[in-house]
């Protein structure tokens, strides 16, 4: 895989939703996790979670452990410093999202008492 083309199916893949939903239930579990619990915490169909994951293990980001039947997921290094970013955009937004909303408060309250 070439860098380019490497780079292109990152930005597809985390700048939608249920990527990255994955990605952030799987570095805040406690337990090991299956596919199937995935795909019901992120509300996505079990065949969308398991392309996403096969994705995300061609690109080192998760592991798979079969035991018997059952296949644990896992993130890599990689995959857990790409969740953490993720989660501190999403922390980021809501600051920004906070300071929005506080600026019309004020501008509300200034309007009100002019």
């Amino acid at each position: 895989m070439n860098e380019k083309k490497a780079s292109k199916i990152l930005e597809d893949l985390f700048l939608q939703e249920k990527p990255s939903l994955i990605l952030l239930l799987l570095k805040t579990s406690k337990v090991p996790v299956y596919a199937t619990i995935l795909s019901k915490e992120a509300d996505c169909t079990y065949s969308h979670t398991i392309k996403i994951l096969n994705i995300m293990n061609s690109l080192g980001l998760v592991k798979f452990e079969k035991k018997g039947r059952i296949k644990k997921v896992f993130l890599t290094d990689d995959g857990w410093d790409i969740a953490h970013n993720i989660e501190a955009i999403k922390k980021k937004f809501l600051q920004i999202e906070e300071s929005i909303e506080s600026k019309r408060k004020q501008k509300r309250k200034k309007e009100g008492n002019t």
